[in-house]
């Protein structure tokens, strides 16, 4: 029989493919996770990890991955269950698109899983949209960039995000020419970024391609049409970030934000809790 905790920490050690930031992860020490790991080896009597320059799974640690996420994930849903069992209500929630893209598909499923009495009515737009209409109470909870969130009475930071120039160097380093730019519509807090960072320093450049979607963004700058701006933590591998020696082309940092209405509503502070757990570094 296998150890709950023993196969978090195998999971943990697999997601993150070393053993200390495992130990963040399932908050324990790493003598400990490294004690775990071992004891499952001996317990299967196999080897689960190469333990060379690099940590990664052996053949028989890639068939153990996928039998031990089901047990783990069926296993804090049954506590989940017996925890709340009478979470339920429905939260109306707006975020970004590309964060929904790259964050929030995995984590909106597992928070419905858990509590499947609890309807989630999710839309996506532009941030200075998302604001204006939780303004207008068309949301109770919205995830948005923006700055610091201490002016309104139920915000909370979730995390700064440092923005960066990413695409092609040359295009970025052709000073002869308006730099190509590919960004989202107007209102879009990167754009604004990007487009501020360049008149004060008085560079010409022109919008080349425009699109509210993260994959057409990507595709865009991966087909060498223009440079965009991102954040460090959703560059995607296939594309480079643009190494900038001049600290007046560096881009101001934003932050990413939970902002709700209502203080005592059970169903949104548990949204709320669970979003900002699952996206803090």
């Amino acid at each position: 029989m296998f150890n709950g905790l023993t196969l978090e920490c195998f999971v943990a050690v697999s997601d993150t493919a070393s053993f200390t930031k495992a130990a963040d992860k399932v908050a324990r020490t790493q003598s400990a996770v490294s004690q775990q790991i071992s004891q499952l080896e001996k317990q299967l009597d196999c080897q689960l990890f190469y333990r060379g320059k690099h940590l990664s799974l052996t053949t028989e640690g890639e068939i153990l991955l996928s039998y031990a996420r089901k047990i783990v994930q069926l296993n804090r849903e049954a506590i989940d269950r017996f925890r709340s069992p009478e979470l339920q209500g429905e939260v109306r929630f707006g975020l970004p698109e590309d964060f929904a893209s790259v964050f929030l598909s995995d984590v909106l499923s597992e928070y419905t899983r858990l509590h499947p009495r609890m309807m989630l009515l999710i839309e996506c737009d532009l941030t200075v949209n998302l604001f204006e209409r939780f303004k207008n109470k068309e949301f109770d909870l919205v995830l948005v960039k923006m700055n610091r969130p201490e002016d309104f009475p139920n915000g909370i930071d979730v995390w700064s995000e440092a923005l960066e120039w990413v695409g092609d160097q040359s295009l970025f380093d052709n000073k002869d020419q308006p730099l190509p730019l590919v960004v989202s519509p107007t209102p879009c807090v990167y754009r604004a970024r990007a487009i501020e960072t360049l008149n004060k320093l008085n560079r010409k450049w022109h919008v080349v391609f425009s699109s509210p979607s993260y994959a057409g963004t990507i595709a865009a700058v991966e087909a060498g049409m223009g440079i965009t701006v991102l954040p460090r933590n959703m560059v995607p591998s296939s594309l480079p970030i643009i190494r900038t020696e001049d600290n007046q082309q560096k881009l101001t940092d934003t932050h990413i934000s939970l902002l709700k209405h209502d203080e005592n509503n059970l169903a949104v502070n548990d949204l709320e809790a669970f979003v900002d757990a699952k996206l803090k570094p």
